[in-house]
């Protein structure tokens, strides 16, 4: 029970009026709590926030550093919209890995007549490679040729069984690294310069056709030839893709050229 106690020295009216006045300093007071507690409720949503983000950053950074690369990306590579590996050379020397090491006979080797090109080679693993896999790997060919570097749109870019691939050349002839001699039919096939590069659930940082980026990464950045320089586009792409993967990395999965990300 509430107990009211009066100054017996002060009339009715005086003391209704302290207690009005008492009343009114515990209403602006009860206020100025809620205040500060809608204040204190605000900054701890904020500090909430900033905490699961740095905990998403670290949880990503970490998966990034325990993620186990794979064999492939070592070398150039995508998975096509198909599902079939595609692998190919950085240089001479991977060309030669990538055709002696890591062809089956059921695979397609691709390659163009632009001197210095790569070689692509799809990996069957025993099923039918489709057209369409054969179309966005000839553009891969076309893309991580020289073709982007110089500003064409489209080489002369064709396919062959494993077999047909060979370092043999006739007597006095000499085959250097990276180089091979062709045999028997050509299979020549329409391409154009065709990039995109994304981060796949994996968060491994995948380049090549858009078709198969799209199909595999649920982030990506779609480019083409242009003025801005390699280093520049990377940290660009780093921030559009919302990765903690380092520049080199990203550099490493772009074709020698400057750049210029598509609308």
């Amino acid at each position: 029970m509430a107990t009211l106690v009066l100054d017996l020295k002060k009339s009715i009216e005086e003391n209704a009026s302290d207690y009005f006045e008492k009343a009114k300093k515990i209403k602006k007071k009860i206020k100025g709590a809620e205040e500060a507690l809608q204040q204190s409720l605000k900054k701890l949503k904020v500090l909430e926030a900033k905490k699961e983000k740095l905990f998403a950053e670290d949880e990503q950074k970490s998966k990034a550093k325990e993620r186990e690369k794979e064999w492939y990306e070592k070398f150039r590579w995508f998975i096509s919209s198909d599902g079939f590996l595609v692998v190919g050379g950085r240089d001479a020397t991977s060309n030669e890995i990538v055709v002696k090491k890591h062809t089956d006979a059921d695979d397609l080797v691709l390659h163009t007549d632009m001197a210095g090109s790569p070689f692509f080679v799809i990996k069957s693993e025993g099923r039918k490679i489709p057209e369409s896999t054969i179309r966005e790997t000839a553009d891969a060919v076309c893309t991580f040729s020289r073709a982007w570097k110089l500003g064409l749109q489209t080489s002369d870019v064709f396919y062959v069984a494993p077999d047909q691939v060979s370092k043999k050349t006739k007597a006095g002839e000499y085959m250097g690294k990276g180089a091979f001699m062709i045999y028997g039919k050509t299979n020549y096939i329409e391409n154009n310069v065709n990039l995109a590069i994304g981060i796949t659930k994996e968060n491994a940082i995948m380049s090549g056709p858009l078709e198969a980026i799209k199909k595999n990464c649920e982030k990506y950045v779609a480019l083409k030839q242009g003025n801005e320089k390699v280093s520049s586009i990377a940290k660009r792409i780093r921030h559009k893709l919302g990765t903690n993967s380092g520049l080199d990395e990203i550099i490493r999965a772009l074709p020698a050229g400057n750049f210029e990300i598509k609308k």
